[in-house]
């Protein structure tokens, strides 16, 4: 792993963010959630729950042109589909394909500073009803939550290194 990939690993170390990935999955019914590194040129995992063997572990990357998750960065906008397969917008898109996804939620994950860090994801390889207003504003929530505890680790970090 190179410096970015260790650095996110880091950051994802966290009991809180785990716990938020679980609640996720509960909420959704959806098999895998992640809290990701994104950036204009990668995708890192920080951190995963996997309950249907995706077979990504933190610190592991995806081809960020391959990724939804590059779209919210350059949109800022949260994502949330249940069946790629029926949904008009999402049937022609070929990430849910190439991963073996159906059902999909994403929103873009803010420092505190107001910069963007990644998002935190949820896949799963069967529908799932996600496209709900209850779990987008729980997911929304949970987003802002996962921003608050990166950056309170940044801040930390820093204060070690002073």
């Amino acid at each position: 792993m190179d410096e970015i990939a260790t650095e996110a690993v880091a950051q994802g170390d966290d009991a809180r963010l785990r716990a938020i990935l679980s609640e996720v999955c509960e909420l959704t019914g959806m098999g895998f959630a992640a809290v990701a590194r994104v950036t204009e040129d990668r995708w890192i995992a920080c951190q995963v729950l996997d309950g249907i063997e995706f077979g990504l572990n933190p610190g592991e990357e995806l081809k960020v042109c391959e990724t939804i998750c590059d779209e919210i960065r350059d949109s800022g906008e949260g994502v949330v589909f249940d069946d790629a397969s029926t949904d008009i917008k999402w049937s022609r898109h070929p990430v849910p394909v190439i991963y073996g996804f159906k059902s999909y939620c994403s929103f873009p994950v803010y420092l505190d500073d107001g910069s963007f860090f990644g998002t935190l994801c949820a896949i799963d390889p069967e529908p799932r009803k996600v496209n709900d207003e209850v779990i987008v504003q729980t997911f929304t929530g949970l987003a802002r939550r996962v921003g608050s505890i990166l950056s309170e680790g940044q801040r930390l970090g820093s204060a070690a290194v002073a």
